[in-house]
């Protein structure tokens, strides 16, 4: 059996000590001490030389300038940090490269979001990083990186051997048979827990669908988290929506408690610390429901069917919606794409993703006939050509798995729209009232096959 080599990333919760929690936070702490550093200095670089400009001077004059990569910054760093945190021979210096690796980052996708080479909405300049509202974490790549052969601790650089809440043997298991391989460790805290996720080079062996030559159409939505062109349905849980009521009830004792206040220097209670927690408690339960189902989901349809066809659905755009963007956000549509990405490569599938102005949800699945408007509170499908009478996602979901042999061309967008609307369709993401003219999903002048202009 041919084998792959891939990356995966083994999460773990940690039980760790008290001496062990302070030394996790010291670590967390340099790295953004660190983050800021880099970035006041590179700030104060960029508006002096601005200011030289100001004053005439040409380019050869002005004061050099600081590189924006890490081994620039890292250099800057280890020249400086004896004056500026005479206290770094206490942390790893792993600790202090995160931080200078996510200003290198930052700086990066700043400087390509302007010149064009990134993708995506405009990235701005980097922010300084606050102790309060920055999730501690710190990243290990060189040093001792080693799961326990008991299959209950790791063992970190600097911190020592800490106790996992959970069962490292999936992990274990392929470290003591030779197919995987540390690449790095992530310590994080979310809520009142700590994290460790290992950055792992696994040989994967090569799989294959259940049913290889099956071809599935998945439509996502809010009624039905997703519904397959085989008619099977997943109903949306609304993790966010069942715990809102709880939610409220530790909110609103929350905003009742004495917390810090950056004005007055004021320092938070103890009631409100512990009032902070819960509600951390509630959201990283909701978040945990939803990742487990999107896992459950994603997985399934990757094991079972050789390629999936999903929509190139503009999240960010459906988010504006103020009356469905909880709704929106609690279903988590970027992440079943993005899982079902991954997990048809693994299993040797493939995922095609259909035109941001397909029409899926307006064309008819047995004559192809586009209605011009399909409202968002019509949820069964009846078409005019031809009667035919099915339920709206099942409708949306069978014309995707008919996309590609209708389309006669494969998808390569990764992000956003390959092309405009062919002429053949309407166009659309189902907005229910044109706004102008030349509106989205169908509202265009133009003739259509079976449909009335």
């Amino acid at each position: 059996m041919s084998t792959a080599v891939v990356v995966h990333a083994y999460r773990f919760a940690l039980d760790p000590t008290p001496t062990q929690v302070r030394d996790l936070r010291r670590h967390a702490g340099a790295a953004r001490f660190a983050f800021n550093w880099a970035l006041a200095r590179v700030s104060a670089n960029i508006e002096q030389r601005q200011a030289e400009r100001s004053y005439g001077l040409d380019d050869d004059c002005l004061t050099p300038a600081l590189g924006w990569n890490l081994p620039a910054l890292r250099r800057a760093w280890n020249r400086a940090k004896s004056e500026v945190a005479p206290w770094w021979g206490e942390c790893s210096k792993e600790a202090f490269n995160t931080g200078l690796d996510g200003v290198a980052r930052a700086l990066k996708n700043f400087g390509d979001s302007r010149s064009g080479k990134r993708a995506g909405g405009k990235v701005g300049f980097p922010r300084f990083k606050s102790r309060r509202r920055t999730v501690p974490s710190v990243r290990f790549t060189t040093g001792v990186l080693r799961v326990e052969s008991d299959r209950h601790h790791v063992t970190l650089p600097r911190v020592g051997r800490i106790k996992t809440h959970e069962s490292t043997r999936k992990l274990a298991r392929r470290l003591e048979a030779g197919t995987a391989r540390i690449l790095s460790a992530t310590v994080r805290r979310e809520a009142t827990r700590w994290y460790c996720s290992f950055t792992v080079e696994v040989e994967r062996a090569q799989r294959t669908p259940a049913r290889p030559a099956l071809r599935a159409g998945v439509d996502v939505g809010i009624a039905n988290l997703a519904v397959s062109s085989t008619g099977e349905c997943v109903p949306n849980p609304r993790h966010l929506t069942a715990a809102l009521r709880a939610l409220r009830k530790v909110s609103r004792t929350l905003s009742r408690r004495h917390g810090p206040d950056r004005r007055t220097g004021a320092c938070p209670s103890k009631r409100w610390e512990r009032a902070r927690h819960k509600v951390n408690r509630l959201h990283t339960r909701v978040a945990n429901q939803r990742k487990d189902g999107l896992h459950k989901l994603t997985t399934a349809l990757a094991a079972t069917y050789g390629t999936v066809v999903v929509e190139d659905l503009h999240v960010a755009g459906m988010l504006k919606n103020r009356k469905l963007a909880r709704h929106l956000a609690d279903a988590g549509f970027a992440e079943i794409r993005r899982q079902l990405a991954y997990k048809t490569a693994w299993n040797g599938g493939r995922l095609e993703v259909a035109d941001r102005w397909f029409p899926s949800s307006k064309t008819c699945s047995a004559c192809q006939t586009v209605k011009p408007k399909l409202s968002l509170a019509v949820r069964t499908f009846t078409c005019d050509a031809c009667g035919l009478t099915l339920d709206r996602d099942l409708n949306a979901a069978i014309n995707l798995k008919q996309y590609v042999a209708r389309s006669g061309r494969e998808t390569v967008n990764g992000r956003g729209a390959d092309q405009k609307t062919e002429s053949s369709s309407a166009g659309g993401c189902e907005a229910s009232t044109p706004r102008h003219p030349g509106g989205q999903d169908g509202d265009r002048p133009q003739a259509t096959a079976g449909c009335e202009t």
